[in-house]
């Protein structure tokens, strides 16, 4: 396995696990669990979504590193571009489901591209270091002390969130959840945000654990 696959699927074991720790958060509010079972499938689509656009960017930082190119603005505006394709899929897939979603790019656009922009120069530098390093944890403590590294976790799941939290406010749900509907947004977002912090901080223990073992 390479390091651009190896990053992407530690990647994706963090967005995996992120979306568990929500949906079982989620099922404790007595409210959203009269939505759960509409919105489950959506959050779980969600997740896939987002592996797809993560993988897509640590796969064209891997690219710019190997050839030396900095990222700039066009680059950023090219892999946003290149996540819309990934986003026609997944309304796609949704369509099938008992919700209906409609993307507002104008919302969505600023919180996308500044993950994109953290993530892409995160996963370069990442990148980089693993070339002096072996494994994602090594590489992960050379390119980041503790506390930034915490501080950069929490922060791509805040922004999915985020994301996720817009998208939710765009549902087509039925008639007897519509009156739901905002409540679902601003509660999911607090229990995102919650998960992340939590999952941040245990994420980067392990990180740092694996240092003196």
């Amino acid at each position: 396995m390479t390091p651009v696959d190896a990053l992407a699927a530690f990647d994706r074991g963090i967005l995996e696990a992120y979306s568990r720790r929500t949906t079982d958060a989620l099922r404790q509010v007595p409210p959203l669990r009269i939505a759960l079972p509409r919105i489950e499938p959506f959050l779980a689509l969600n997740v896939a979504k987002e592996v797809q656009k993560d993988t897509l960017v640590i796969r064209r930082a891997g690219e710019a590193l190997r050839h030396g190119v900095v990222p700039d603005a066009a680059m950023l505006r090219q892999i946003f571009h290149a996540t819309q394709a990934i986003d026609r899929a997944f309304l796609a897939r949704v369509g099938g489901l008992p919700v209906g979603i409609v993307i507002r790019y104008e919302e969505i656009e600023p919180i996308r591209m500044q993950r994109i922009e953290r993530l892409l120069g995160a996963a370069i530098l990442i990148l980089e270091r693993w070339q002096r390093q072996r494994g994602v944890r090594a590489a992960l403590r050379a390119s980041f002390p503790r506390a930034e590294l915490e501080q950069l976790l929490h922060d791509l799941m805040r922004l999915y969130a985020l994301e996720t939290q817009a998208l939710s406010r765009s549902l087509r749900l039925p008639a007897l959840l519509v009156p739901l509907r905002e409540g679902i947004a601003r509660s999911l977002y607090r229990i995102m945000n919650e998960a992340a912090s939590r999952l941040a901080r245990e994420l980067t223990a392990s990180v740092y654990r694996a240092e003196r073992s």
